[in-house]
């Protein structure tokens, strides 16, 4: 029988986390080739490949996802 591996999430050191107002967002790369990430409200979980969380990484320090005011 293969143990089925569980991602382990962490909550980035900047988020102030609240309990009356729990918005926070976790982010799990313990299992090889793959990268979670949770939302603390919700509980859901979105699951991307290595390239594609590396992608995202680098497109969010280029500022292509800023929002414009």
């Amino acid at each position: 029988m293969t143990a089925t591996l569980k991602f382990e999430f962490r909550t980035s050191s900047i988020c102030k986390y609240d309990n009356n107002d729990p918005r926070c967002v976790e982010v799990a790369t313990n299992i090889p080739g793959k990268v979670a990430v949770r939302s603390t409200t919700t509980g859901r979980e979105v699951e991307f490949t290595s390239a594609e969380w590396t992608d995202f990484l680098s497109g969010a320090k280029l500022g292509e996802f800023d929002l414009s005011v």
